[in-house]
């Protein structure tokens, strides 16, 4: 402990405050003293400069030159160092070398053939593919013990070994020469076998195991001619006489590598040889200096580390230099400016030194690093924060000496004075001079981090925009606001040099107003994140970009095929709102409204704007929330979820959502841009007359001010009336006075309140965090620490607000009660974009495939992609499920969690518009630590049973909370908003296999089912006429055609499992294989479309037959043929699911086609399993044969059966797969386990919990802080124990890794409200031009409709109504009638057919025609109807009958016809169209009389078109052959719905609308008809 802590103030604290500079006792002497010696010249440079020379420009000069030469030599010198270990040659000279001896001994005694680690490149398998070169290592190793081929053992053999493996060489020559080359492989690999290997490690050579110290070397086999270059080091003897006397191993390889003259006598190679003995060496490099002129270097790279930093590109030593020559120019700028005196000049020299020292080596672990260890960001960091500072410094001197400063007056305080200028100077210096503490601290981010969230305070604060995900996007956002006001500008400033009036406004400033509507409204469609719009600029434009694109999975490549055409939509979709948008917004302006109701209409849209946010932001979110006000027990707007324990269906939209929809758009697309353009109107016109600031000035901000509060009502107007509210309190009755205007007011109140709101954020996170009575201590640290905090909490106020205006997260530190500021971080917060990469069979080797056992880390990748398939959910559901109100209000940068029993998703939303929202997912784990169950069950528990109230339980009012659980329900830092938020999802079950396997007996099923599953899939193969033709497979199965042959292996069958063994011959044989599955493999060859024989001795028996003991075999050995236990038997069963299939010698010929295993075996085995799951509900339903076969053939279809590792299992659930299976294999606490794993595609409900976001931020930051920069590596940590009240353990969990462990972090995704099917189906989707043209053409073809219906009826119009549907209940499917009603489905398809017939030969000329006639003109007789229930004549009270019409829906026309009803008994017959034909002129006559009571009756209850669809279609007007239809009194009216009628009939109703224009002409022929055909009777006689 000790130990470490002196580290850390040594190489964390002192190195932060020196810029890197530190002495390490573990480093050698020589980079001690090179760093102290480098640091002291960097501080006494510029101020000895400073102090002896004149402040002057040549004394700048000077210093900028020496900087710069110091620095180019020192980049240039570690650049070529490195570049000479990565290409130059290892040398390796001994010491007590026999110089003399060389000369005259010519003889090569050993030799020693290594690789260089810069030619080990040549092994991989691109360079295999390009070169052809053999590269051996031939060393006379004494330390390793080597085998002679014949069995001798000798400590002096020769070293062989081959790096490419020579099989590969032999694939790859193809010249003669090379493959002569490769027999020295050959022989020198066979002649000797290693017995023991060095296991030591070279770090040099990137940590490749080495035999010795070799020498580099490679043989070019394509060179016709070889070299021997001696190496500097001369060759001495071998002490124990080992390299004087060859040793027979050492003459065999000599007398290999002679057996090619070309490769050793030619002296045109260049090889080189050296000695490799016991004998200690030193090793240096040729470190050239000019071409031909070299010196030794004697460093090695880990000690070049150590000195300095590595800079891989000469770019970047080009930026170090040009850095470190400009903190050198601007610290001397300021030193010339006499800013600093006495000791504060030595201070800034300090500064100075540490920001250039860093570019040498930098600050490992920096306090605001994101990554552990060497950070290239980071090293830049220091010396472009010293050039910003000292630039300020000198711009803020020279304002507070100008004497032409114009000041400014805004709100009584005067801007750009000499003093203001001054304060600020003396800021930026005292920022300068603590430098190293605010370093050491971590206040100072990396330099893209702070750019990206300076861009992105920009963005927000100023031009109303969003997050940024990036530093490319947040320069993007940037740029296009830029954009927009300069276009906006333009309008602008020219339209105020016009005169106005209170009855004219210029046509640039309404041209100004239209562009300023059009502009935010596209902008705020748009994210920040370019990538989507240039990948659609690629698509539509190949031509321009020859790059070739990254390939993608099919899933991943679908889900950026959705992304691309929501954009595509949205674009389109912005063509034509913003046209009309512009096209209002002009005329809106152009008509004066805005100055010519001042000031009234202010007031009454601001009134109207603060009663529609009330209700829809605070009034309504509360009354869904589940405790709302945190008072009631229950939420006071229930879904319909909430009553409901088992979710089957998506959820349904309820009224209440319905009027938030339309309030939001109210609100956002009505009243905010009203109030906006009368305040923008206002502020112009009073600028026209009297500029404020200046015109261009005033232009300027009118633009910025409109277009940032235009886009803040368009993306989240959640906030947007208490900044309205405030605005008016503050401004017009606190402080009147100083109000400037009410544009500037609300731009400055929207600033103001962004920084108050997460001031209230903040206080609302720490003082729960604090609280006395709920301290959560997680180790004695904290509380050692709880009692500095006391006297900590009196700055802890400022602490806090000062964060806040800087939006820096605010992190306890060590995870106790003492907060301390971390840098400023962007909302996305992570800095490096860290996603969870999906291991599969894909990507993973095959040896790993093959023997991986899962451990918990295994099963956490595989559960991944249940939280893949969850992102993938909500970038569907997301944006439109927030748009509806079920997450609550919501703005960007709010954490929610999504709890259920399984999955627990950590949601971050980033970046949200007007229609998207970009979020990012993270997921923990399914079994989480003690810790984090904890904090589970505390978000999942209610607190509604709560009875408590101090001490005492005196209960609770009904549907209020207890006092206790109130008061503890405001002391926590998250809130539950939704209980019951519907997914869509899958269901997991997971059935353990040995539970399931225990039994002989369930072995043996399903044992019979694989067999059963091999012949099916055998039967069903296209490939089976080539099967039963193939030489080779009729050849290998010969002794299978044979009845007496027996196949015995005692190992592989068993009576206990194999249905057909026999016992007595101790295996199977054909015989016995046909008594139990013949009649299966008939049944399955007579379900082919092409016949195949399939008798006892067809082929088709006897490759079944064969496969089937391939089957068994495979499954066998797959176990290692170890005894019949339930393990052995798991394990083979679970090595054949995931595709391994040992085949044994005699089983060989099934790979005469690999479909055999492929396409037979590997099905088999996983529909065999599913097969046995599903037998366990229904144990006897599977000896039916066909039902077998139905059953093989559903799954095959629909249930996707693979490994969790095939691909296929995450292209099956990111495609919605309804059913999947799977076995998986976990090892789990020494626990080995097989798990059977069902997925049932299915509808989850989970809690959705609201965490506070700076809580959030300020974990995070907390626990970056500790495991990288305080090195805590503790896993039982004090920070990451559990805490109810701000779920610290969740918290910290969902960071990236290796600081927290989700199991997937998700790529930032963006959800689009398009995508919602129900918000779809409520506001009609994009508005495009194809849409506007489809409903346009929609809507003519409904008033071309009715004009015909007008023109051709010569009745009143109820008359009308009746031909607009189809009468007699035709609405509606016979089928659906049949079946209501209990009657077979064949006698529905015969009525069905008939009333085709009869629809075909003459519509409409049996509907009911006149119900009006009078009762005396016709007989009252009863007809039967097609049921054979008569119908008395029915009285129809209009008391009855408005009651009913109010009980039921209000419906269609054609779904209030009784004959539409399943239930009615009085359905369609040809007897209702006869009477009414035979009375149709007694009707005429009637007609006239009745049509003005009945109308006048019915049109009260019914309103008037109405009124003949509740008669005429309702099945009153019924008649037989010689009977008239009832007259419908005026008094007393029956009319029967039927309610199951009503959901039928609205599939159908659409399909015979069009029907009905060609059928509205036959009304006006029947009306002419005095009677019908007797061709049109008849038929309908036979109904």
């Amino acid at each position: 402990m000790t130990f470490q802590v002196l580290r850390l103030l040594r190489q964390g604290m002192w190195a932060a405050l020196t810029g890197g500079w530190f002495h390490d006792p573990e480093e050698s002497q020589f980079n001690n003293i090179c760093h102290l010696y480098l640091w002291l010249f960097l501080l006494s440079m510029p101020l000895m400069m400073h102090l002896c020379l004149p402040p002057t420009m040549f004394t700048s000069s000077l210093s900028c030159s020496l900087t710069a030469v110091l620095f180019a030599g020192i980049k240039l010198t570690n650049y070529w160092l490195h570049q000479m270990f990565d290409k130059g040659m290892e040398i390796h000279q001994k010491e007590n070398q026999n110089i003399a001896k060389l000369k005259d001994n010519k003889e090569i005694n050993s030799v020693n053939i290594t690789i260089n680690p810069g030619t080990l490149s040549i092994n991989s398998e691109e360079a295999d593919k390009k070169s052809n070169k053999l590269d051996l290592t031939v060393s006379n190793h004494s330390g390793a013990k080597w085998k002679d081929s014949n069995g001798s053992s000798s400590s002096d053999s020769l070293v062989v070994k081959t790096l490419n493996s020579c099989e590969d060489k032999k694939e790859n020559a193809t010249e003669a020469g090379v493959m002569e080359n490769v027999k020295i492989c050959e022989t020198l690999s066979e002649k000797f076998i290693p017995l023991e290997q060095n296991e030591e490690t070279d770090a040099s050579n990137n940590g490749i195991p080495y035999y010795g110290k070799l020498l580099s070397h490679s043989i070019d086999l394509n060179s016709e001619s070889m070299t021997c270059s001696e190496s500097e080091g001369p060759f001495v003897d071998d002490p124990d006489g080992l390299s004087l006397q060859q040793p027979a191993s050492l003459n065999a390889a000599k007398q290999s590598l002679s057996e090619t003259p070309k490769l050793l006598r030619n002296p045109k190679r260049n090889v080189s040889y050296t000695e490799s003995s016991h004998f200690p060496s030193k090793v240096f490099y040729k470190f050239c200096i000019f071409p031909e002129k070299w010196m030794k270097s004697w460093y090695d790279r880990l000690t070049l580390l150590a000195l300095l930093d590595r800079t891989e590109d000469f770019q970047d030593n080009i930026i170090c230099i040009f850095l470190a020559v400009f903190v050198s120019f601007l610290g001397f700028m300021v030193l010339m400016r006499g800013i600093f005196k006495d000791f504060w000049i030595f201070q800034f020299c300090v500064v100075i030194a540490s920001c250039q020292f860093s570019l040498l080596k930098s600050v490992q672990p920096d306090p605001a690093s994101p990554v552990h260890g060497y950070n290239q960001i980071i090293t830049y960091s220091r010396p472009i924060y010293f050039c910003m500072l000292c630039s300020l410094i000198l711009l803020l001197d020279a304002g507070c000496k100008s004497s032409k400063l114009e000041q400014i007056t805004l709100y009584g305080i005067k801007l750009f004075t000499h003093e203001s200028f001054q304060v600020s100077r003396d800021q930026v210096i005292g920022l300068v001079s603590g430098f190293p503490i605010l370093s050491l601290l971590g206040l100072f981010p990396q330099i893209n981090t702070f750019f990206i969230y300076l861009m992105e305070q920009i963005d927000t604060l100023v031009f109303g925009g969003s997050a940024a995900v990036g530093f490319a996007p947040a320069l993007h956002s940037l740029f296009r606001s830029i954009v927009a006001v300069a276009m906006l500008y333009g309008f602008c400033i020219y339209s105020l040099m016009e005169p106005w009036d209170n009855q004219h406004i210029p046509a640039l400033f309404s041209a100004f107003c239209g562009l300023l509507a059009a502009l935010s409204y596209h902008l705020s469609r748009q994210g920040s994140d370019p990538s989507v719009i240039i990948s659609l600029i690629k698509t539509k434009f190949p031509q321009l970009f020859n790059r070739p694109q990254k390939s993608l999975k099919e899933e991943d490549d679908l889900y950026q095929a959705n992304i691309e055409s929501s954009v595509k939509e949205i674009l389109k979709s912005d063509v034509f709102v913003c046209t009309v948008v512009a096209i209002l917004s002009f005329a809106v302006s152009t008509s004066t409204v805005f100055l010519s109701l001042r000031p009234f209409l202010s007031f009454v849209l601001s009134c109207l704007a603060l009663t529609v946010g009330f209700v829809a932001h605070y009034v309504l979110p509360q009354l869904r929330k589940h405790h709302p006000w945190l008072l009631v027990s229950h939420p006071v707007l229930q879904s319909k979820e909430n009553r409901h324990r088992d979710i089957f269906d998506a959820a349904h939209v309820t009224w209440y959502e319905k009027k938030n929809i339309w309030l939001l758009y109210v609100e956002k697309y009505i009243l905010y841009p009203s109030i906006i353009f009368n305040a923008v109107t206002t502020d112009a016109f009073s600028v026209s007359k009297k500029p404020r600031l200046g015109v261009q000035c005033d232009a300027l901000f009118i633009s910025i001010a409109g277009i940032k509060l235009m886009r803040l009502s368009f993306c989240n107007p959640c906030h947007q009336f208490i900044t309205l509210g405030f605005t008016i309190l503050f401004f017009q009755f606190d402080y009147r006075g100083i109000s400037e205007s009410f544009l500037m007011d609300l731009f400055i109140m929207s600033i103001l309140f962004a920084k108050l709101l997460e001031l209230y954020h903040k206080l609302q996170y720490i003082l729960p965090y604090i609280a006395p009575w709920q301290i959560a201590w997680g180790s004695s640290f904290h509380v050692f620490a709880q009692i500095f905090s006391i006297p900590h909490t009196s700055i802890l106020f400022f602490q806090t607000v000062a964060t806040s205006i800087f939006s820096t997260p605010l992190s306890p530190f060590l995870g106790s009660s003492i907060f301390i500021a971390s840098y400023t971080r962007p909302v996305k917060f992570w800095e490096k974009n860290y996603n969870t990469e999906i291991v599969d069979h894909s990507n993973t080797r095959l040896i790993n495939q093959m023997e991986e056992d899962l451990g918990n880390e295994g099963a956490n990748n595989l559960n991944a992609i249940f939280y893949e398939h969850l992102t993938r959910s909500l970038q569907n559901s997301l944006c439109g499920d927030l748009i509806l109100g079920r997450w609550g209000n919501y703005t960007s940068g709010d954490c929610f969690i999504l709890a259920s029993e399984d999955l627990n998703a950590f949601v971050h939303l980033i970046e949200t518009g007007n229609g998207f929202v970009t979020f990012q997912v993270r997921g923990l784990e399914f079994r989480g630590t003690y810790c984090q169950q904890r904090e589970v069950e505390a978000i999942m528990e209610g607190d509604q049973n709560s009875e408590e109230c101090c001490c005492c339980h005196p209960g609770h009012f009904p549907h209020v909370l207890s006092c206790n659980a109130a008061f503890n329900l405001r002391w926590r830092t998250w809130e539950v908003i939704r209980t019951q938020y519907i997914l869509e999802g899958y269901s997991v079950i997971d059935n353990n296999a040995a539970t399931m396997l225990q039994v002989f007996d369930l072995q043996k099923i399903l044992i019979k089912y694989f067999m059963k599953s091999i012949i099916y899939f055998t039967a069903r193969s296209s490939k089976l006429a080539e099967w039963i033709k193939n030489e080779t497979i009729l050849k290998a199965l010969y002794p299978y055609t044979k009845w007496n042959y027996i196949v015995t292996d005692l190992a592989i069958f068993n009576i206990n499992v194999d249905e057909d063994y026999i016992p007595c011959l101790q295996g199977i044989t054909r015989a016995s294989f046909c008594s139990v599955y013949l009649d299966w493999i008939q049944y399955c060859a007579k379900q082919r479309q092409k016949p195949v024989d399939c008798d006892e001795d067809s082929p088709l028996v006897t490759l079944s037959f064969g496969l089937c003991i391939v089957g068994r075999r495979v499954l066998r050995t797959a176990a290692n043929r170890v005894s019949f236990s339930l393990d052995s038997f798991l394990c083979g069963l679970h090595t054949l699911f995931k595709g391994d299939c040992r085949v044994s010698v005699q089983d060989e010929w099934v790979f005469a086609d690999m479909d055999l295993l492929h396409a037979v075996i590997s099905p088999a085995v996983k529909m065999s399993l599913k097969l046995h799951q599903d037998q366990f509900a229904c144990p006897e339903e599977y000896e039916d044969t066909s039902t077998l076969y139905e059953a093989i053939q559903t799954f095959e279809h629909k249930v996707v059966i693979c490994h969790e590792g095939d691909p296929v299992w995450r292209k099956a659930i990111l495609s919605n797969k309804e059913e999947l299976l799977t076995l998986r294999h976990v090892i789990n606490e020494g626990n080995d386990e097989y798990k059977v794993i069902m997925l049932h595609k299915n509808h989850l409900c989970f809690r959705v919990i609201k965490v506070n976001k700076e809580c959030v931020r300020g974990l995070w930051a907390g626990q970056q802080q500790e495991l990288i920069f305080l090195r805590n590596r503790d896993p039982e940590r004090g920070s990451i124990q559990n805490n109810k009240h701000v779920l610290r353990n969740l918290i910290n969990s969902s960071c990236d890794q290796p600081l927290g462990y989700p199991i997937y972090v998700s790529p930032l995704t963006t959800s689009y409200a398009g995508t919602h099917r129900q918000l779809g189906n409520m506001w009609g989707g994009p508005v495009v031009l194809k849409t506007i043209s489809s409903w346009l053409r929609l809507q003519w073809l409904r008033i071309t409709k009715e004009c015909d219906l007008s023109h051709n009826t010569e009745g009143n119009i109820e008359d009308v109504d009746c031909g607009d549907v189809s009468s007699l209940g035709y609405g509606q499917s016979p089928r659906s009638q049949d079946q209501c009603a209990g009657k077979p489905s064949h006698l529905s398809n015969e009525k069905y057919s008939m009333e085709t017939r009869s629809l075909q030969t003459g519509k409409r000329k049996f509907r009911s025609r006149s119900v009006q006639a009078h009762k005396s003109l016709i007989p009252a007789t009863p007809v039967s109807s097609r049921s054979g229930s008569n119908l008395e004549k029915i009285h129809l009270n209009p008391e009855i009958f408005a009651s009913d019409y109010k009980n039921a829906n209000r419906l269609s026309v054609s779904q209030h016809s009784l004959n539409n009803s399943t239930l009615s008994p009085f359905q369609p017959t040809s007897a209702l169209s006869i009477a009414a034909h035979r009375n149709h002129k007694t009707a005429r006559i009637q007609q006239s009389s009745q049509a003005s009571s009945t109308s006048s009756t019915l049109s009260f209850l019914f309103g008037k078109r109405s009124i003949s669809s509740a008669l005429v279609i309702s099945g009153l007007s019924v008649a037989d052959g010689e009977n008239t239809i009832d007259t419908l009194s005026s008094s007393s009216v029956n009319i029967v719905m039927c309610p199951d009628s009503r959901g039928a009939n609205h599939s159908t109703q659409s399909a015979f609308d069009t029907s009905d224009n060609s059928d509205a002409t036959n009304i006006g022929q029947i009306a002419d008809e005095e009677h019908p055909d007797e061709t049109d009777v008849t038929p309908e006689l036979d109904l």
